[in-house]
């Protein structure tokens, strides 16, 4: 049986909850994080007061968590998981420490206990290769998506417009038809309507990725302004409509004048093409790490990737690198065997190549 509520404790999160948002500008999906790291600790101590709180209860705890289990896995959850449950909790005892009511009985380095060890917090920290599509894995998607119906064209447009911008889902739910330029042949994300990170607003132009990408989208806005008569303020993606089928049950009947408000249906878009095309499935965040490999197999200069960068909406050319354009471990293979035999034949870069390149990326970084 669940233990019951602890009104003192809902009113302290709620507090807490409010001071992440309005203090330190968190966003709802990171204070959903921490709600949920809260609730598990509740649970663990049957709800017991805040007030209560004693460094054993969070030894006692990191026990428990190392050998708790995933539920949609059934799975032991991840040292990933054990950090940012363990992290969300020391910060939020260590918030209460300093609070009338609270700091005579909870000290500030009660909060430490909920650190993991330096060994585990390297292991939670590892960077993994994550799956990313090949630019002929889409091109193939988009030449096996059906096209006959409105929704299908939909469907069809938005995996193209994904692979030649690189927007993140939550932009993709909130673009305008205003937002595009097909004349200029880019796309504003203007954070005062569009969904995105951090609220930034940024210009991204269509990127040269060959294929039916251009085309099928271009096609799909001239849709929407011809066949439709939607203006600038109309959404590029409309939600679905639902309507009642012969049999009395709801199907899809058409497209509704207003966005999608979650990213859900754009992620159950993109599992379908991918499944039909008979691949496993590829998320739309992928696309923007699919781009940069593209980036940098093209031999960019430094000041193209630096472009390429900005069109991502990064404002140091660093993060392009570091978080999104890490080498397929079987690229890594082949670059470092090819450089081995170019070294035997004589075309290793001389130092004075190095040098340039160098004093090139460090003006870009000085400007940046």
């Amino acid at each position: 049986m669940t233990a019951k509520i602890n009104g003192a404790n809902e009113r302290i999160k709620h507090q807490y909850f409010a001071y992440l948002k309005e203090a330190k500008g968190r966003d709802e999906a990171t204070i959903d994080g921490v709600a949920k790291s809260l609730a598990r600790f509740e649970d663990a101590t049957g709800r017991q007061a805040f007030k209560r709180f004693h460094r054993e209860q969070a030894v006692a705890f990191k026990r428990a968590l190392a050998g708790a289990l995933n539920a949609r896995t059934g799975e032991v959850i991840s040292k990933a998981t054990m950090f940012s449950t363990l992290r969300h909790l020391r910060s939020f005892f260590f918030w209460l420490a300093h609070l009338p009511g609270y700091k005579s009985h909870i000290a500030f380095a009660d909060a430490d206990y909920f650190n993991l060890s330096d060994k585990d917090i390297a292991i939670a920290r590892a960077t993994r290769e994550q799956p990313v599509p090949t630019l002929a894995q889409v091109h193939h998607v988009l030449s096996t998506m059906p096209s006959a119906t409105v929704l299908e064209r939909r469907d069809r447009a938005l995996v193209a417009f994904a692979a030649l911008t690189g927007a993140r889902a939550a932009a993709l739910a909130s673009f305008h038809l205003g937002h595009i330029n097909l004349v200029g042949g880019y796309v504003d994300q203007d954070a005062r309507s569009v969904r995105t990170k951090f609220a930034k607003t940024f210009r991204t132009y269509l990127m040269p990725i060959g294929g039916d990408a251009m085309a099928i989208f271009h096609d799909w806005a001239h849709e929407l302004a011809r066949d439709h008569h939607w203006g600038g303020d109309d959404p590029l993606f409309p939600a679905t409509q639902m309507g009642l089928g012969v049999d009395g049950g709801f199907v899809p009947a058409g497209i509704l004048r207003h966005g999608w408000s979650t990213t859900q249906p754009i992620n159950a878009i993109f599992c379908r093409a991918f499944e039909r095309a008979g691949l496993p499935y590829f998320n739309p965040h992928s696309f923007r790490k699919m781009l940069v490999r593209h980036a940098m197999a093209l031999g960019l200069s430094a000041e193209a990737m630096k472009a390429w960068s900005q069109n991502l909406g990064h404002s140091d050319v660093m993060t392009t690198f570091t978080s999104y354009g890490s080498v397929p471990v079987h690229r890594q293979g082949e670059l470092i065997q090819a450089a081995a035999r170019a070294g035997a034949a004589g075309g290793m870069p001389t130092n004075s190549d190095v040098a340039a390149q160098l004093r090139a990326l460090s003006r870009l970084l000085d400007d940046g």
